[in-house]
Formats: C-alpha cells, sequence, structure tokens
C-alpha cells in the first residue's frame, strides 16, 4: 500500500495534475487500498488544516500587500537610497537593502519582489541600468523574504514538525544577513565594472534623518514583529495580526495612502497567495536527525534551498515575475543571474558544515532543548 501512495502520487505529477491534488488522490487511494473508513480521511484532511499557528501565514501576506498599498514600502527604499544611494550601483545596493527590511514583514518572497521591484526596477531602468540586471538583482534579493524572520516556510516547517518558531526565526537571522552583505557587494562590484550611475552627491546627515523620520512606522513595524516574537510577548499568530492592524492604521491613518479600495485588493491578494509549501520536510527531517543533524539547522537549510529555486529555472516564480515588471527577456535575466546565485550558495554552504550560524546562535540566544 505505501508503494501505491508512492507510484500514484508520482503518475498524478507525471499527468500534469496539480502537487496539492496529487497529495490528495493518492492519500485517497491509500485508504481505499487499506479498507480504511473515508470519514478518517475527512478528519485527517481536515486536522492538517486546523492549526492556530498556521493562521499567521495569511496574516503576514496581508501586512505584506498592506505595506506596499500603504506607502510603507516606497518610504523603506526611499531610505535606503539616501543611505547608499552615493555609492556606484547605489540603486542596485538599495534594492537588496529594501528587500531585507522588508523581509522583517512579509515573509514571503514572491511579496517581495512585487513590492520593492515594482518600484525599483523601473526606477532602475530610468536611471540607466540594464532591465536585465534589475530584473535579477530583485529576484535574487526578494529570496532573504523567507530567511530572515518572519518566514511563512519556517512558520510551516516548524508547525508540521514540533519544533520551536522562535528558534527557527532566529537561526534565520545571520544567514539572511549574510545573504544579503553577499548580494550587496555583487551588486556594488558589477556596478563599478559597467560603470552604472550613482547619486550626484552624498545625502546630508539631515536628509537621511528626514527620510528616516518619512520611514520611521514602517521600521517600528518591522521591530515590534521581531522583538515581540523572540521575546515570547506574542506567538507568531498574534504577530500577524498585530502586523495587520499595524499596517491598517499607519496606512489610513499616519501615511493616509491606504483606502477601502486599496484594502479590498490586499484582502483578494491575500486569499490567492497563502498555499500549503513545504511537502517533503517532515519525512527528511526523521532521516537527518538520525545521522547527527541539528533539526533546526536542517529546517534552514530546507526553506534556503526551496526560495533558491524561486528565482532558478523552470518554475522560479519571483524570476518571471520579475521579468514581467522588467518588461524584458527570460534568458538575458538568468545570464545576469548567475553572480547572485553563486553568491547565495555560498551561503548556503554555510548552512549546511557551519551549525553554529543557525541552530548555535538560537541556542544560544533562547536556550538549548
Amino acid at each position: 500500500m505505501v508503494a501505491l501512495l508512492f507510484i500514484s502520487f508520482i503518475v498524478c505529477l507525471a499527468l500534469g495534475v496539480p502537487v496539492a491534488f496529487s497529495l490528495g488522490i493518492s492519500s485517497l487511494l491509500y485508504f481505499i487500498g487499506n479498507n480504511m473508513s473515508l470519514y478518517m480521511f475527512a478528519q485527517r484532511f481536515f486536522a492538517g488544516l486546523n492549526s492556530f499557528t498556521l493562521l499567521c501565514i495569511p496574516g503576514f501576506v496581508f501586512a505584506g500587500a498592506l505595506m506596499n498599498q500603504g506607502g510603507i514600502t516606497e518610504r523603506l527604499i526611499g531610505f535606503c537610497n539616501k543611505i547608499v544611494g552615493h555609492i556606484t550601483g547605489g540603486l542596485s545596493i538599495a534594492n537588496v537593502a529594501a528587500s531585507m527590511l522588508f523581509a522583517g514583514i512579509s515573509g514571503t518572497a514572491l511579496a517581495d519582489t512585487v513590492s520593492v521591484g515594482g518600484v525599483l526596477i523601473p526606477a532602475m531602468k530610468k536611471e540607466g541600468y540594464d532591465a536585465d540586471f534589475s530584473c535579477a538583482v530583485t529576484a535574487a534579493s526578494s529570496c532573504i523574504g523567507p530567511i530572515i524572520p518572519p518566514s511563512v516556510p519556517m512558520i510551516m516547517a516548524a508547525t508540521m514538525t514540533g519544533l520551536s518558531v522562535s528558534k527557527m526565526f532566529v537561526a534565520g537571522m545571520i544567514p539572511g544577513i549574510l545573504m544579503g552583505g553577499g548580494m550587496i557587494f555583487v551588486s556594488w562590484y558589477i556596478s563599478k565594472k559597467r560603470h552604472y550611475p550613482k547619486a550626484e552627491r552624498r545625502a546630508t546627515l539631515r536628509e537621511i534623518l528626514s527620510s528616516a523620520k518619512e520611514s520611521f512606522f514602517a521600521i517600528l513595524m518591522t521591530l515590534i514583529i521581531l522583538s515581540s516574537i523572540i521575546g515570547g510577548i506574542v506567538t507568531p499568530t498574534e504577530a500577524s495580526i498585530l502586523a495587520v492592524v499595524y499596517g491598517i492604521l499607519v496606512g489610513f491613518f499616519i501615511y493616509k495612502e491606504l483606502t477601502f479600495k486599496r484594502l479590498l485588493d490586499c484582502m483578494k491578494s491575500t486569499v490567492t497567495s497563502s498555499a500549503a509549501i513545504l511537502i517533503l520536510f517532515p519525512v527528511l527531517l526523521g532521516l537527518v536527525t538520525q545521522v547527527g543533524v541539528h533539526p533546526i539547522q536542517f529546517g534552514v537549510m530546507c526553506v534556503l534551498n526551496l526560495v533558491l529555486g524561486l528565482c532558478t529555472p523552470p518554475v522560479g516564480v519571483c524570476l518571471f515575475a520579475a521579468t514581467n515588471i522588467g518588461e524584458t527577456k527570460l534568458t538575458g535575466v538568468i545570464k545576469e543571474l548567475v553572480p547572485y546565485l553563486i553568491s547565495n550558495f555560498a551561503v548556503l554552504i554555510l548552512v549546511t558544515f557551519v551549525p553554529f550560524l543557525t541552530a548555535g546562535i538560537a541556542e544560544m540566544l533562547l536556550g538549548a532543548g
């Protein structure tokens, strides 16, 4: 019967059936083949969805949409550009930096691509950057979204296996920073080599402080989410609701760019974006722990592997989204993406072979167990 489960799953995939339906059909056949009650099938199906923690997924997706519609994204980008705009390739560096800040709210890569890329890709093209390069840096930097906490895939992984969400979040901080630092260097090096533009002058301290004031509530949103979860004040689900309420208040009453129509659009996009994400993680976790791999380390490894797939063909949704925004060809973007992939794979190697960067940091800050 186990063979029937896997064979039917593979056959469904080969026929082009979506993964979720393939899983459902193969599971149903397993129940029928074992003469198990279909009532139990329905109960198990519902039990997999009946999780308080999983409610935070649409919450963080909604918060990311509110950021974009409420004017928070533009202010984060403006703040980053004031700090690094005077450096050669300043806009590309600001792209990576903005993704790192955006990651602290949305927890998803695609939301990062659409929100940050929707603003910066046209701006970079206007300033003289190649369209392919602009799309590549956007797609690559969006991979930071699920690594720097909060992270929707990490929440999924922890929920399905009983791991600590807080520890998973803390374990992703150093790898996320390393990814950002590596891509900033790549952006600077390529920009220097190609003589990409930079701001005519360095922003004054007054201008930086003014931009910081404008983006204060956006940055504060990130700090509230991270400190409340890691400090044990709220659960991830409560933090996601807090982020949504905060985003609505800031968008309506402080930045005054959020309207009821935009709020409705955010709700619609949230419903269509909140899907099941990790399939093989619970199965593989039992295997790797038997050979001595720390479960928290393995969780970050899995998430990092998966998000790198979001900007690589053939199913790189972030890659396709950035290419559509930039109105360019996929082949050119893939070529420009290679240096960023090398940088990110270097971080993946560090995460794989240096447990202290993930599990070690988490246990040092939150204790063992």
